[in-house]
């Protein structure tokens, strides 16, 4: 079984976490950046945090032969934050970058005029870079602010198939389906969608422009959730091209809208700095290595 992860916060993981997907079929992956907890002071530490997922992140998945691409975005926890919003000036010089295959998580928290405006900004800059856009869908009042999200991208320069509208369940489901965007489904302990539910939503609505992805981030989640749909849709009679077709093929043809995957690691230990591979292999001269590895 292949699997792309199209949504999961690695900064907030460990080394083991790459080894254990790895070991669970997962070679690629797509990290949007979010907010990080400790609300963030100034557009500088934005910057820090995008740098980190063009070069570190890339790197450290590198090493476990899975292929890591970012989305980069104001956040909509943060959008509101008048300390944070001069990002949106900054982020034209990021979303050039290669391994940046869309605009995100952008979206709305609290559903306020400065989320209005962040989102309808990033989804132009989107559509001014050709990328695609993740969108996440808010924790509460969740149907109103899908309708909302819906709104602004009809308004907007980027077309619905260049849209994947994330964190969906049963109640906004059937919505986001008609307006023609891809359709993101978050598979999370506790909260959000569980296994059960979601292979429930797959056979009566099928696997066209689904996504399903297990939203790890720091929190109490589990990287392994998409590997347990993928068994649990095998386990229900799913086939194996369902399966791939889920876990593989829709992130590819989503994220490929970018130009930009690449998911070829023909060499998964080379040193950053220097172009030469094997164990000692640093990027800007740091390792994952400690102690006397």
């Amino acid at each position: 079984m292949r699997i792309f992860d199209p949504h999961i916060h690695m900064t907030s993981r460990t080394t083991d976490d790459y080894e254990a997907m790895h070991a669970a079929g997962v070679r690629a992956l797509v990290e949007p950046s979010f907010w990080l907890g400790q609300p963030r002071t100034s557009p500088a530490s934005f910057l820090d945090y995008f740098d980190s997922l063009l070069g570190w992140e890339p790197f450290r998945a590198a090493q476990y032969g899975i292929a890591h691409h970012c989305t980069l975005a104001l956040n909509p926890k943060e959008a509101g934050d008048p300390r944070c919003t001069p990002v949106l000036d900054e982020l034209p010089r990021y979303l050039v970058k290669d391994r940046v295959v869309a605009v995100g998580e952008i979206g709305y928290d609290s559903m306020t005029p400065a989320e209005d405006h962040a989102l309808a900004a990033q989804l132009q800059l989107a559509a001014d870079h050709g990328l695609p856009a993740l969108v996440h869908t808010p924790h509460r009042d969740k149907l109103a602010g899908l309708r909302r999200t819906l709104d602004v991208v009809r308004e907007s320069a980027l077309s619905p198939e260049r849209v994947l509208v994330d964190h969906l369940n049963e109640t906004t489901l059937k919505e986001a389906e008609n307006s023609g965007c891809w359709l993101g489904f978050s598979v999370y302990p506790d909260t959000k969608m569980d296994e059960e539910r979601m292979v429930a939503i797959l056979r009566a609505h099928g696997p066209e422009r689904v996504l399903v992805n297990s939203a790890a981030d720091w929190g109490r989640s589990d990287p392994l959730k998409t590997r347990a749909v993928g068994d649990l849709m095998l386990a229900r009679g799913f086939t194996e091209d369902d399966v791939d077709r889920v876990l593989w093929r829709n992130p590819v043809a989503f994220y490929g809208l970018s130009g930009r995957l690449s998911l070829d690691l023909t060499d998964t230990d080379t040193d950053t700095d220097t172009g030469a591979t094997g164990t000692g292999a640093t990027h800007e001269g740091n390792s994952i290595l400690r102690g006397g590895e």
